[in-house]
């Protein structure tokens, strides 16, 4: 590692998750999801995490060569047996602890690449459904939660293939995570305040003016999807049921809400490639009708996108849309990261399954059917797919069919 004061900006880094991510209060405890090459930020992790008042934390390991291993050899029925211990044990820390979750992602976007999709797409469909409880509490922000990154070699490989060195490239990705993150600003928390200050605002003025409907139109894309009645549109900052502030990504740039999955027609292509289940999605296609997804393709991993839409409960609505100006630090870098929690943050984007219940008035307290009737998605799965680009116009439409531009060319009109 020869970037330069690394050890002090992972330190800064690791704090930054803890107390501004996932803001640790006393008392709390703390689930670590993480690779075994990133024990040394898991260590920071678990150090800020106590000096800030933490009563446990749980680190959870996983390592990608071992998890390709399990799904090449081990047969599907055993593959998707998942112990009742395990859900136990997360159904535990939900309900009886209400865990702080920090997942760390880190993963080459391919590692599973070799792996007969079939098995992916059963793991999925069984994990899903045995951990809702923990799926819907996180949805609900029931529990304060965090995503961020961290530079591992295979990832670093992927986004940086004209570096010399896995040094330089893991080099090259630490650095792009420490500014997207805003680790190397003087005071890393007074920079994420004004920054949610900006997007708090956007939300703000949607909020105000309650579009019934958005028309998105690029190079491939011309679609018109419904907007439920007392949407409600976040940005960076969320809160659980105690009011205390938490940010579930970083970084961040988007405003988004949920779309009224009833109301959707047309067609959209995506922008960037989706990283999904270990494997690279690119050149994906969605055609909407009557509230629907009626057909999807991908030039690459068209099988596991079908799988995803079509096996799953609820696979063939929209949970959230979400706003993201292509001048945006992220997309103006011009770095692909082939990584979802950056890329989405670089484009706007649509998620395919689940809404969050956040994004409706009263909808945390509301069961599943009510969610439905009120135009929400219902899902096993939430995968977001980037749609932006500086080519894309986006119109609100309001009730009486006034028409107001709310992007311009991939940037803010409103």
């Amino acid at each position: 590692m020869v970037l330069p004061n690394f050890e002090d900006n992972l330190q800064k880094y690791a704090r930054l998750l803890v107390a501004n991510g996932l803001n640790v209060q006393k008392g709390d405890w703390v689930k670590v999801t993480i690779t075994v090459d990133q024990a040394p930020l898991a260590r920071l992790v678990t150090k800020e995490a106590y000096a800030l008042g933490a009563e446990k934390v749980i680190i959870k390991w996983s390592d990608d060569e071992i998890t390709k291993e399990h799904y090449l050899h081990q047969p599907e029925e055993v593959l998707t047996d998942i112990p009742d211990y395990e859900i136990q044990e997360s159904e535990d820390h939900v309900l009886n602890h209400k865990v702080c979750r920090l997942s760390i992602v880190s993963s080459d976007p391919g590692f599973l690449s070799g792996v007969d999709s079939a098995k992916i797409s059963a793991y999925q469909n069984k994990a899903a459904k045995a951990f809702k409880v923990q799926r819907i509490a996180t949805q609900n922000n029931d529990l304060k939660w965090t995503v961020a990154g961290a530079a591992g070699a295979g990832w670093a490989a992927k986004v940086f293939p004209d570096l010399a060195s896995s040094e330089e490239q893991v080099d090259a990705l630490w650095d792009q995570i420490f500014k997207t993150c805003r680790v190397y600003e003087d005071d890393p928390v007074a920079a994420w305040e004004e920054h949610t200050k900006i997007l708090n605002q956007k939300a703000a003025k949607l909020n105000e003016i309650q579009f019934d409907m958005l028309h998105y139109r690029a190079p491939g894309t011309d679609l018109k999807l419904g907007l439920p009645k007392n949407h409600i549109w976040e940005s960076a900052k969320s809160y659980n049921p105690k009011e205390e502030e938490f940010i579930a990504n970083m970084p961040t740039e988007e405003v988004y809400t949920a779309p009224d999955t009833r109301r959707m027609d047309g067609v959209v292509r995506s922008t960037k490639p989706l990283s999904y289940a270990g494997t690279l999605i690119e050149g994906i296609e969605v055609h909407f009708k009557d509230g629907k997804i009626v057909d999807i393709s991908a030039e690459t991993g068209d099988e596991i996108m079908k799988k995803l839409v079509f096996d799953n409960e609820g696979g063939t609505g929209l949970g959230e849309v979400a706003l993201v100006p292509d001048p945006s630090p992220i997309s103006q870098s011009g770095i692909t990261f082939f990584n979802t929690l950056f890329d989405e943050n670089a484009s706007n984007h649509l998620a395919i399954g689940a809404a969050y219940p956040t994004n409706l008035q009263g909808g945390t307290k509301m069961n599943e059917a009510e969610l439905k009737e009120s135009g929400l998605n219902v899902s096993t799965v939430h995968v977001d797919f980037m749609i932006g680009s500086s080519e894309m116009d986006i119109d609100g439409i309001k009730e009486d069919g006034t028409v107001v531009p709310i992007f311009r060319k991939g940037d803010w009109a409103i």
